[in-house]
């Protein structure tokens, strides 16, 4: 049974930009985003790959065609060898009229208001959404025709929760699923029992209340880019407390007993929402670029959303007795969040993928599938599934930058201890090793690393290497056996996929402060020898040197660009910025005439 799996519509930018003014700031609230594609034989998910990594365009909602040929060709496959093409999101009858009620039965809207909106969903139905569309953009992104009896739709967060629960082994587990919004509702909560689903239909939160859209509205009234910055209000909030009385608890969002919640305008009633945030947190335009004004904004929306989804913990708690929890869609990459709804629950451990985000539903969707025919899921959970690439095409690559690099070649086994011995100093390297992690986290094959014992090394990333705000931290790669040593762990035994934030203990935050936030935390990544051997060994190697306990692991990018893919991205990447040398497979590369 080979089935592939994936997200992403055709027409979605050009749609939404014409239609919803989804663009500039705003470019990245779309159906579609983070387009990519996996591929299932057998039960095995054996290649997965975002289409940005291929096409070069950050959070791309272009047709994932790229993945797809990728994943295919691995794989020694074909268009014509699959059984089953699994597509994330199913807009049924049923979700259509949901989406025209919500038109409808707006009382602040006119009637011309109302026609307005039912004809721009209508566009956008047939434009994305309905059957013809879907089997158009197939045969003409791909050439191949697809066969509507191969053709499974997956409802979104029912492709998110597959994610989540088969790489986290499967079993019995609750489960919590939060976005911006699926197709028509932006939080599901409810249990799996000997692989049945049931979704607490109850505890729905469709998508006029959805929190993430709400904390995308806040980003965007900090000056970042909603869908895209939230990241950076998250790392905002460590600035600060919260302010007591929380404003957007006081004024702005309505919670209920259930762990249900209102939320007074819709996400794109901006000037409503800056409005009132300007006023209960006694705002302005000018005051908006003020830091100390945009941590306070900042800590109150994350001290909201760790209330917000607190509330619902309890109530699932309440609701079922499994031991343990799955946490899946965008706002599970809130992982400042992820602790403390773990530390405070009864649950004894949180799962949440490395493909939490719209990334991963192409996994879910295509291992939903393969179950629904029969074949079930057998999944080893690593987030190495991308493409690698040989000494041959390496070799061809440097070819290419010769002029501008010189290189000597390793052997192997002697590779991590280069690479620790120069990073006792304060060296910054990229690293490129192996096949592409998969999501939006660099997890050590397309890294770029660094000592953080020296205080000055945050600054030199983010500004001579990474080209971004300063507030920004770094994250701690460990050895897992290491990790309690030098992190307060909590229930965590292991943050393989840096899903979670825990403290650093006291006697190591001046020994990593590179690595360690300003409120005393870090997102930390654990590494074995069985998930990661190579990198496994450089820490190890690093750690017997400095004896400095963890790496800064940082994704090979700057602002504005995917992580990189190829040796030729990686040598593109490393010359625009001050990194000092380049691991490419067992290649080390300097700058010429730095040698």
């Amino acid at each position: 049974m080979i089935v592939l799996g994936y997200n992403g519509f055709a027409r979605s930018a050009e749609i939404f930009g014409r239609l919803f003014r989804a663009t500039g700031i705003d470019r990245h609230l779309l159906y579609g985003h983070d387009s990519s594609a996996a591929l299932v034989v057998d039960g095995e998910l054996v290649a997965a790959v975002e289409e940005e990594r291929l096409n070069r365009e950050k959070k791309t909602s272009e047709y994932p065609v790229d993945a797809m040929r990728w994943c295919l060709e691995s794989a020694g496959l074909t268009f014509d060898d699959v059984d089953v093409f699994a597509f994330s999101w199913r807009f049924s009858d049923d979700v259509i009229d949901r989406m025209i009620a919500e038109i409808t039965e707006d009382r602040q809207a006119t009637a011309e208001q109302k026609f307005a909106r039912l004809e721009r969903l209508a566009q956008t139905h047939r434009a994305l959404f309905s059957q013809d569309a879907t089997e158009a953009d197939f045969l003409e992104y791909t050439g191949h025709r697809l066969d509507p009896g191969k053709l499974v739709r997956v409802p979104h967060h029912i492709a998110h929760l597959m994610t989540g629960y088969h790489l986290a082994g499967g079993g019995d587990a609750a489960f919590l699923v939060s976005d911006g919004r699926a197709e028509w509702l932006s939080s599901i909560m409810g249990e799996v029992r000997d692989g049945e689903v049931k979704v607490f239909d109850d505890l729905t939160v469709d998508s006029r209340h959805s929190l993430a859209m709400l904390f995308s509205v806040v980003t965007r009234y900090l000056g970042f880019v909603p869908n895209n910055d939230e990241y950076k209000v998250m790392g905002l909030a460590g600035y600060a407390p919260p302010p007591e009385p929380n404003p957007f608890l006081t004024d702005v969002v309505e919670t209920r007993p259930d762990g249900t919640y209102r939320i007074p305008y819709p996400a794109n009633a901006v000037p409503a929402y800056y409005e009132l945030f300007d006023r209960v947190f006694g705002g302005g335009p000018e005051l908006r670029e003020d830091f100390g004004y945009r941590v306070r904004v900042a800590s109150a929306a994350q001290h909201m959303l760790e209330t917000l989804t607190a509330g619902q913990i309890r109530t699932l708690q309440a609701r079922s007795d499994l031991p343990r929890v799955v946490f899946e869609g965008g706002l599970a990459l809130n992982c400042v969040n992820n602790t403390k709804l773990l530390e405070r629950s009864r649950f004894t451990d949180m799962d949440v993928s490395f493909g939490a985000s719209d990334v991963g539903v192409a996994i879910g969707a295509a291992l939903y599938a393969s179950s629904q025919a029969g074949t079930k899921p057998r999944i080893e959970a690593t987030p190495y599934l991308g493409p690698s690439y040989g000494r041959e095409e390496i070799l061809a690559a440097l070819q290419e930058f010769a002029d501008q690099v010189v290189w000597r070649e390793l052997e192997p086994a002697d590779v991590p201890g280069e690479a620790a011995w120069l990073m006792r100093q304060r060296c910054v390297i990229g690293w490129f090793q192996g096949r592409m992690e998969y999501g939006p986290r660099a997890l050590g094959n397309r890294s770029i690393l660094a000592n953080p014992s020296f205080p000055d090394i945050k600054d030199i990333i983010n500004e001579r290497i990474k080209h971004r705000e300063q507030f920004r931290p770094f994250a701690p790669v460990v050895l897992e056996h290491v990790a309690p040593e030098v992190f307060e762990m909590g229930k965590k035994k292991s943050s393989p996929y840096m899903t979670f934030v825990v403290p650093v203990r006291p006697g190591y935050r001046e020994k990593i402060q590179g690595a360690c936030h300003v409120d005393g935390t870090s997102r930390i990544q654990t590494v074995t020898e069985q998930s990661n051997p190579l990198l496994a060994e450089l820490l190890t190697r690093f750690t017997e040197l400095t004896g400095i306990p963890c790496l800064i692991n940082t994704s090979f990018n700057v602002a504005g660009e995917p992580i990189v893919c190829s040796p030729s991205d990686a040598l593109s990447c490393y010359l625009k910025t001050e990194m000092d040398h380049l691991f490419l497979g067992n290649f080390l590369v300097s700058r010429r005439g730095s040698e």
